[in-house]
C-alpha cells in the first residue's frame, strides 16, 4: 500500500504541474500574437529605411564625404555588447543560445578588447545580467525595465544614448545579440552591428546602385535619416527578441505538457497494475486464511 500511496502522491503531483504549464502556454500564446504582429508590421518598414540608409551610406562614401556614422580607421578599440534576453525563464534555449554567442564573441573576435578592459556589455533582460555578473564582466548599465513598456518612445531614449556614446567616441563599435522571430517554434540567433553604419545589405555582395534625388540635399538628408533608420533598428531588435521570447515559451510550454500528459499515463498504468497486485495479494490471504481454517 505504500507503493500506492507513493505513486498517488507523484500523479497528483505531476496532474498539477500540468495545469500550470498549459495555463502558461495559452498566456504565451495570447502574449506571442500581440508581439507577434507589432514585429510583423514593423519589419517591412525597417528593412526598406535600413535599405536606403545604405544606399545613401554607399553614396556618401563614394563622394568621400564626412560621415560620423562610418567605421572608424584603426579598428574598433572600444567595443560595447548589447545583449537581448528574457527577464524571466522557462523559454527553452532562448536566453543560453545568446549567452553561448556571447561567450563565442568574447573568446573569436574580442579577446584583446577583455584584456585591455575594453569591451562593455549592455545587458537587456535579467537572464543575460546575472550571467554577466556571475562572469564578473564589465556591465555598462541595465536596462531590464524596457520590456514592461515596450514602445518606440521609450526604446528611442535609450537607442539615442547609444548613438551618442558612438559619436562622442566613446565607444568605436556597437552590436546587439539577440533571437530574431521566425515563427512561434523557430527563432534565429543573429549578432548584428548596430553601430558603424554598414555599407552593404545582409546576404548581398553587391553595391546598391540608387539613383534618388536628394532634397534639399544629400548631407543633411542622411544626417536626420540615419539616427531615425538606428531608432528603428533597435526598435525592431527588441520586438523581435519579445516575440522570439513568448515563441520559445510557448512552445517549451507546449512539450512539457505534453510530457506531462504521458507521464500521468505512465503513472496511471503503474498504479493500476500496484492495485491490481494488492487485491490480488489480500484474495490470496482470504483465501489461505479460509483453507487454514478448514484444516
Amino acid at each position: 500500500m505504500a507503493n500506492l500511496k507513493a505513486i498517488r502522491v507523484r500523479l497528483s503531483s505531476v496532474k498539477s504541474t500540468r495545469q500550470i504549464t498549459s495555463a502558461m502556454k495559452m498566456v504565451a500564446a495570447s502574449r506571442l500574437r500581440k508581439a507577434q504582429d507589432r514585429i510583423v508590421q514593423l519589419r517591412p518598414y525597417a528593412d526598406k529605411l535600413n535599405e536606403i540608409l545604405i544606399g545613401l551610406n554607399q553614396a556618401l562614401n563614394e563622394t568621400e564625404t564626412e560621415n560620423i556614422y562610418a567605421a572608424r580607421k584603426g579598428g574598433p578599440n572600444r567595443v560595447l555588447l548589447i545583449l537581448l534576453t528574457s527577464n524571466k525563464g522557462l523559454c527553452g534555449g532562448f536566453n543560453a543560445n545568446v549567452i553561448r554567442e556571447t561567450r563565442r564573441l568574447i573568446t573569436d573576435k574580442y579577446m584583446e578588447q577583455i584584456r585591455g578592459g575594453n569591451l562593455f556589455f549592455m545587458p537587456i533582460g535579467k537572464k543575460g545580467q546575472d550571467v554577466l555578473r556571475r562572469m564578473k564582466l564589465n556591465i555598462l548599465e541595465e536596462h531590464n525595465e524596457i520590456y514592461s513598456n515596450l514602445t518606440f518612445e521609450n526604446t528611442k531614449v535609450l537607442s539615442d544614448r547609444i548613438i551618442n556614446m558612438y559619436l562622442t567616441k566613446e565607444f568605436d563599435r556597437v552590436e546587439i545579440i539577440y533571437n530574431q522571430f521566425k515563427n512561434a517554434a523557430v527563432q534565429r540567433l543573429t549578432t548584428e552591428v548596430f553601430l558603424p553604419v554598414s555599407d552593404h545589405v545582409p546576404g548581398k555582395t553587391e553595391a546598391l546602385h540608387s539613383d534618388y534625388i536628394y532634397e534639399p540635399d544629400q548631407v543633411r538628408i542622411v544626417e536626420e535619416l540615419i539616427p531615425k533608420s538606428l531608432r528603428i533598428q533597435f526598435y525592431k531588435a527588441l520586438l523581435d527578441s519579445f516575440a522570439a521570447e513568448h515563441g520559445a515559451r510557448m512552445t517549451a510550454m507546449h512539450q512539457a505538457t505534453d510530457n506531462a500528459t504521458e507521464l500521468i499515463r505512465d503513472l496511471t498504468l503503474q498504479y493500476n497494475k500496484a492495485r491490481q497486485a494488492a487485491i490480488t495479494n489480500q484474495l490470496l490471504e482470504v483465501v489461505s486464511g479460509a483453507e487454514a481454517l478448514k484444516g
